[in-house]
């Protein structure tokens, strides 16, 4: 048996709200619109990964999602720009990583990161 996809799954009452907010922040494309569901992503060929934590490391909360960018400081500026709520500001982390945490429309928390070569 081989695990194929792991799906987020974002809870939300504007659906069209969300959307635009992954697809600006991001560059997400949109896979598939029904109205009630909308599916992202992109042609890239994702790792499926799954984090269990019991805390978001340099005392940062665990957040609902993660997301890996080629380039984190564009991502930051974006945000900047688009006024979202910065929880955890942008930084190096000891264990290799450059990320920030933002909270998205409907109170995700998000992990945006890039790994430091």
């Amino acid at each position: 048996m081989v695990v194929k996809r792991i799906v987020a799954n974002v809870a939300a009452d504007s659906v069209q709200e969300v959307r635009t907010f992954y697809s600006a922040l991001f560059g997400l494309d949109v896979l598939m619109d029904l109205g009630w569901v909308v599916t992202l992503g992109t042609a890239e060929v994702a790792v499926i990964q799954m984090s269990i934590l019991s805390e978001g490391g340099s005392g940062a909360p665990v957040p609902d999602l993660s997301i890996e960018v080629d380039d984190v400081d564009v991502v930051y500026s974006r945000a900047k720009a688009m006024g979202c709520e910065v929880v955890h500001d942008l930084r190096n982390e000891p264990w290799g990583v450059r990320r920030f945490f933002i909270v998205d429309p409907t109170g995700k928390l998000i992990n945006v990161l890039n790994h430091l070569t």
